[in-house]
């Protein structure tokens, strides 16, 4: 009877580690997905701002392209009033 008793115990004892050890898993799993959850959320995070920066890379090229533009623009209006007033003072000129 004693080695029944001491077995059934042992199978206690032996199903409490199981079980503690299978809790103890459990919770490492669910942190190990947490982890897994995180990284895969950093990484969509950090390829939308690498998307964001070309979409400010694309937009700084575009406005640096702009105000090249713009300058040449400033320059020939530049000449061209310059032109006009050259041609008034020769008017001014021709009708004295």
């Amino acid at each position: 009877m004693a080695a029944a008793e001491c077995q059934s115990r042992f199978g206690q004892s032996v199903k409490g580690l199981l079980s503690d050890k299978v809790g103890s898993c459990s919770g490492d799993v669910m942190a190990l997905t947490r982890q897994v959850l995180k990284g895969s959320r950093s990484q969509e995070l950090l390829g939308q701002a690498a998307r964001n920066m070309v979409l400010q890379e694309d937009a700084i090229l575009h406005s640096e392209d702009s105000l090249r533009k713009m300058s040449i623009i400033t320059t020939h209006l530049q000449y061209h009033v310059e032109h006009s007033r050259n041609l008034q003072d020769q008017l001014k000129h021709l009708l004295k």
